[in-house]
Parts: structure tokens; sequence; C-alpha cells
């Protein structure tokens, strides 16, 4: 079953925005945290590896997400 939230007045979002957005939240700070400490340095392509670290983000939230219901 799709999991909706309604954020009032009727207006639904999917699940997996919601989880999609909290991603994008904390993975701002960790990409400053990644910068500070110099870990960039060793990976070949920053783009790739932000959006894969997203991507990892978003579905370990989607994850626990799941486990709670």
């Amino acid at each position: 079953m799709t999991e909706e939230f309604n954020i009032g007045g009727g207006v639904y979002i999917p699940g997996f925005m919601l989880w999609a957005l909290v991603a994008i939240v904390v993975s701002i700070p960790l990409r400053w945290l990644l910068t500070k400490v110099g870990f960039y340095r060793f990976v070949w392509h920053r783009g790739l590896f932000d959006i894969c670290v997203l991507i990892i983000l978003w579905g370990a939230f989607a994850a626990l997400a799941s486990l709670r219901t």
C-alpha cells in the first residue's frame, strides 16, 4: 500500500517524496562536512559521489520508515 502524507487542505504528498526531501536536507550538511575534512580528495567524480550518497540516504530513510509500520 502506498503511504501518503496529508499536509492540510486535501493536499497529499507521496511518501517517497517526503523521504527524498529529508535525504536532501541531511545531505547538505554532510557535503559541507566532507568538504571541510578534505574527503573529496579521494573521490574521482564529486558529482556522481554526491548523487550516490543522496540515493543511499534516501533508501535508508525509506527503509527505516517501512520498519516502523
